[in-house]
């Protein structure tokens, strides 16, 4: 049985610019430590090897700190760690990747056409590819087919499953089914895949391992997969040192501030949120962003709250009106009154809402 570590989209030493400067420079410092945890689950785990699928950087220039660390702990695995470059980090003449000694059980994938390493005491041959610049327009699996009998074919790239057009190494189905490959560690997508098959081919990316803003909220991490007899398993492991939420909350006939401290009362000082506020508000009910929004500081490591909530209107005040409006509402109050349980109720006040939204031409409630 072949164990290994499936990585991608770290993006080290990206910007962070939506926090304070501060902040940024320690989520950078997270990413680095980052590192140290995904080492110590590929130890833990007894992993043969492991795969990174590109982005391991967010850019070319990389901070000496980062290149320490990222060699340090690559060094401490005594296993082989297989690079394939991505889009953000691709392997031209400056990157790291060629300017950057490093140490001798990783391998660095470093042209656009598939690659091989074979590992013949683990019976596992590797395939990989490396972006030589920001676009690549082309399948890297076009036309290519593992011949290694006997062996555990593995492959190691970075780009998008499953279309045949785009910028970022665009892979149709028919290519991975064609491959030959046991399994295909991909990377590019920020959201982890689970595990899919095309063909005879086991294929799966796990998403970025540390979230960077709220399009990547959730959990983030690795997987950790084994191979045996061509079947293929894979465990996601959280490894995210805190996680982005997008949350909405209906202040519906309530103080804004005392739903806000209700919602917020087991909230991880960890995590990075953003809370839409939604709802119906009256017209004389005052909504402090700046206020909310220092409350939940209070409660989050960073915290943003936006307002979304729409004014309270009375439903029938046009009701006795000779229009199209008074006779819809007269019929929907015959509705409301014929109904007979509060979910019937509540659907009737729902719909009245949003039709009288569509005849106004105001937005429609949330």
């Amino acid at each position: 049985m072949l164990t290994f570590l499936h990585a991608a989209d770290l993006h080290l030493d990206a910007p962070f610019l939506a926090l304070s400067p501060e902040q940024a420079v320690e989520r950078r410092a997270e990413q680095r430590q980052l590192l140290r945890r995904l080492t110590e689950t590929a130890r833990q785990a007894e992993a043969d090897l492991v795969l990174l699928s590109g982005d391991l950087f967010d850019r070319q220039r990389l901070r000496p700190e980062t290149m320490e660390q990222l060699y340090d702990c690559f060094e401490s695995l005594d296993i082989p760690v297989f690079l394939a470059p991505g889009n953000h980090d691709p392997c031209l003449a400056t990157s790291p990747y060629r300017t950057r000694p490093w140490p001798d059980n990783v391998h660095i994938f470093t042209q656009d056409s598939p690659q091989r390493m074979a590992l013949p005491e683990l019976g596992v041959v590797v395939y990989g590819a490396a972006f030589r610049n920001e676009h690549r327009g082309t399948s890297p699996l076009a036309e290519f087919r593992a011949q290694d009998q006997g062996l555990i074919k593995l492959g190691c790239f970075h780009g998008e499953a499953g279309t045949s057009q785009g910028h970022y190494a665009p892979i149709p189905y028919e290519d991975i089914a064609a491959s030959g490959l046991d399994y295909l560690a991909l990377g590019h997508n920020h959201t982890a895949s689970g595990l899919k098959r095309v063909g005879r081919t086991f294929y799966a990316w796990p998403g970025c391992a540390e979230g960077r803003g709220f399009h990547e909220c959730g959990e983030k991490g690795v997987y950790l997969g084994q191979l045996e007899d061509g079947r293929v398993s894979l465990d996601f492991v959280p490894l995210a040192s805190r996680r982005y939420l997008s949350l909405k909350l209906d202040i519906s006939g309530q103080d804004p501030q005392a739903a806000l401290e209700d919602a917020i009362q087991q909230a991880d000082a960890r995590d990075l949120a953003r809370i839409l506020l939604v709802g119906r508000r009256e017209p004389r009910q005052r909504i402090d962003i700046k206020a909310l929004t220092a409350l939940a500081r209070g409660y989050f490591y960073s915290a943003k709250v936006l307002d979304a909530t729409v004014l309270a209107q009375d439903l029938w005040a046009r009701s006795k009106e000779d229009s199209l409006i008074g006779f819809f509402l007269r019929d929907m109050q015959d509705r409301l009154e014929g109904a007979k349980t509060p979910q019937e109720r509540k659907l009737v006040e729902s719909a009245v809402r949003m039709a009288l939204s569509a005849f106004e031409g105001r937005e429609e409630p949330l």
